[in-house]
C-alpha cells in the first residue's frame, strides 16, 4: 500500500530519518515496523517568520515484501547507429537533451561543439583566472556541456509552458546527479558536480550510435532552395542530415553574423544588463533566515528581488549562496562576469546578477545595426569594461553603498573573483539608464531587506550575458525557422528559453518536431 502526506517539521527533525519516520507512523496511525520505505517528493524551507519550518511532501509505502528503490529512472533508448543522421550544433543542454530524445525517437544526432570536451575545458578556464588569454573556443561560454557546465547547474525553472521538467531532472539523476535534485523545490547540482554528469550523458549518446565531434566550429551554412541541408566547420568538412538543430547557445554571436550573411532573418528582443552583487553568506543568512547564524541544518539562503524604476524592470538573477564569481569572457578583448556555486553551496559568499531590462527602444545610437542593435550594445559594454580593467579580467567593482551614494570606494572588500578586483566609479562608464536605475533598484531592495544595502556587499562588472537580444524566429507549431526549412532554432541562443532545464526542454521538442519530419 502507498500514501502520500505532507508533513512539517523543524530543521532538525526534518535532517532525522528517524524521527520523521516515527511521526509519519503516528499521523497514519501505525506502527513504525510497517512502513517498508518513504521516498520524498518535494521539499521546501518556510522562512517566513523565525520558527522556520521545512515542508515535506512524502510518500510512504506501507507494508511491501520489499523495500521500494527510493529514486530509479530508466529510458528506452535505441540503437541509432544506422538510422537516419540530424546535425546538432551545440553541446549545451538544448543539443544533449535533444540528442537523447532523438536516440529515443529512433534518429542518429551528429553533434558539432566548437570548444573542448570538459576535463579539457577545464584547462583554458583556469588559464583566464590565471588572468591569461581568453581562448575564444574554450571557456565558461563554450565546451562541452554548454555554459551552464560551470555556472552553477541550478535547475529551477518558472516557465511550465514549454513541457514538464520532471524528465529532464530524472535524466540527470540517472547520470549521477544527487537525489535532491529530483524533490528539491529549487533543485541545484553544483560546478562539482555537473562535468561528470555531462561526462556520462556523452558516454550514454556514443554508446547507442550518436556521435559527438569537438573543436567543431561552424564557419558556413549549407542553404538549398530555402531548405538546410547541413553546415560546414572550419576545416572545410560538410556535415549534412535529415534536420539541422541550432543550439548554440547566446554567447555564439559569430552564428548571428552568419546566419544574416546568409539572409536568414533574425529579431531583436529584449535583454538584460548589470552587474555581480556580492554579500558576506553570513549576512545574507542573518536577512532571510532572521536569525544570527543559520546553523548546521539549513542551507545558505538565497534571495530574489523585482523591482520596477523608471518604467523598466530591475531584478536578481542567477543567484548563488556559497559560490564564486568567475570571468566568463568569450573574446580576447572584453570583460563579463557571471556566478556559480559548488553542490555544497559552502563558499564565504553569496553573489547574484542585478540587472536592468534593456529594451530595443534603448539603443537608437544603435538602430544602423538593425536586428544585431542590441549584440552590439553589449560588445561595446563589455569592451570598455575590458579598457577600464587595463586590458585585462582584473574586473571593475565599488562598495554597493558607495554606487548608490555616487562615493569613491577608497578600499573593497575581499572576494571570491579571481583574476582579482579594482575600485572603479561605475556610475562613470556604465550607461546611465542602466547605472541610475541600478542604483534606485538598490535603494528599494534595502528597504524591503533591512542590511542588504550595505557596504559590506560589492559591485563588480559586468553582467551582459543574461540572454540573448536575438531570436531567431519560428513556426510555433513545427518550430521550423519561419522561413528556412529544416533548420531548429532551439535553447537560449535560439530567444526560446532561459537556463539549463527550460533549455533541456526546449531541445527535446525540437527533437520531437524533427522526428515528425522524418517519420
Amino acid at each position: 500500500m502507498k500514501k502520500q502526506l505532507n508533513i512539517q517539521l523543524a530543521p532538525p527533525q526534518a535532517a532525522d530519518q528517524e524521527f520523521y519516520t516515527r511521526e509519519i507512523a503516528k499521523r497514519l496511525d501505525i506502527e513504525v515496523a510497517e512502513i517498508s520505505s518513504i521516498r520524498i517528493r518535494k521539499k521546501s524551507i518556510d522562512a517566513r517568520s523565525r520558527n522556520i519550518k521545512i515542508n515535506l511532501n512524502v510518500e510512504v509505502f506501507i507494508d511491501e515484501e520489499e523495500a521500494i528503490p527510493t529514486y530509479k529512472s530508466s529510458f528506452e533508448y535505441k540503437d541509432v547507429k544506422n538510422a537516419p543522421e540530424v546535425i546538432i550544433v551545440g553541446a549545451g543542454p538544448a543539443g544533449l537533451f535533444a540528442a537523447l530524445r532523438l536516440i529515443e525517437l529512433g534518429l542518429k544526432p551528429i553533434i558539432l561543439e566548437r570548444g573542448k570536451a570538459v576535463n579539457e575545458r577545464k584547462r583554458d578556464i583556469a588559464a583566464i583566472h590565471r588572468n591569461e588569454k581568453v581562448n575564444p573556443d574554450s571557456n565558461y561560454g563554450f565546451g562541452e556541456g554548454g555554459a551552464g557546465t560551470f555556472s552553477d547547474g541550478k535547475l529551477y525553472t518558472r516557465s511550465k509552458k514549454r513541457g514538464d521538467v520532471t524528465k529532464i531532472l530524472e535524466v540527470l539523476h540517472q547520470h549521477g546527479a544527487q537525489d535532491e535534485i529530483l524533490y528539491d523545490a529549487h533543485p541545484h547540482i553544483g560546478t562539482n558536480v555537473l562535468p561528470r554528469v555531462i561526462t556520462k550523458i556523452r558516454e550514454t549518446i556514443l554508446y547507442y550510435g550518436g556521435e559527438v565531434l569537438f573543436n567543431q566550429r561552424i564557419v558556413d551554412f549549407v542553404v538549398e532552395s530555402e531548405t538546410m541541408k547541413g553546415v560546414v566547420t572550419q576545416d572545410g568538412t560538410q556535415y549534412k542530415g535529415q534536420a539541422v538543430i541550432l543550439a548554440t547557445g547566446h554567447s555564439a554571436r559569430d552564428i548571428y553574423y552568419l546566419l544574416r550573411n546568409n539572409g536568414i532573418h533574425l529579431e531583436a528582443k529584449n535583454f538584460a544588463v548589470g552587474v555581480r552583487l556580492e554579500h558576506p553568506q553570513e549576512l545574507i543568512d542573518s536577512i532571510q533566515y532572521k536569525r544570527p547564524h543559520r546553523g548546521k541544518y539549513l542551507p545558505a539562503a538565497a534571495y530574489s528581488f523585482a523591482e520596477q524604476v523608471d518604467g523598466r524592470g530591475v531584478y536578481s538573477f542567477c543567484m548563488c549562496p556559497g559560490g564564486v564569481i568567475v570571468p566568463a569572457a568569450t573574446g580576447s578583448k572584453e570583460l563579463v562576469v557571471n556566478g556559480m556555486s559548488p553542490s555544497s553551496r559552502g563558499g564565504k559568499f553569496a553573489n547574484a546578477g542585478l540587472v536592468v531590462e534593456v529594451r530595443t527602444d534603448d539603443l537608437k545610437q544603435y538602430t544602423r545595426h538593425r536586428e544585431l542593435a542590441g549584440l552590439k550594445f553589449q560588445e561595446e559594454i563589455e569592451r570598455k569594461c575590458f579598457k577600464m580593467a587595463n586590458n585585462s579580467q582584473i574586473a571593475p567593482a565599488q562598495r554597493m553603498l558607495d554606487f548608490v551614494q555616487r562615493k569613491n570606494s577608497a578600499s573593497l572588500n575581499d572576494t571570491s573573483y579571481h583574476p582579482a578586483i579594482e575600485s572603479s566609479d561605475m556610475h562613470r562608464w556604465m550607461p546611465d539608464f542602466i547605472s541610475n536605475r541600478l542604483a534606485e533598484g538598490f535603494k528599494k531592495m534595502g528597504r524591503k531587506a533591512k542590511r542588504f544595502l550595505s557596504n559590506d556587499a560589492t559591485i563588480i562588472g559586468i553582467e551582459s550575458r543574461t540572454s540573448s537580444p536575438i531570436r531567431i524566429p519560428r513556426d510555433l507549431e513545427t518550430l521550423q525557422h519561419v522561413k528556412i526549412k529544416n533548420l531548429y532554432p532551439c535553447g537560449e541562443g535560439a530567444g526560446y528559453a532561459g537556463g539549463i532545464v527550460s533549455s533541456a526542454v526546449d531541445g527535446e521538442r525540437c527533437a520531437e518536431k524533427v522526428a515528425e519530419l522524418i517519420w
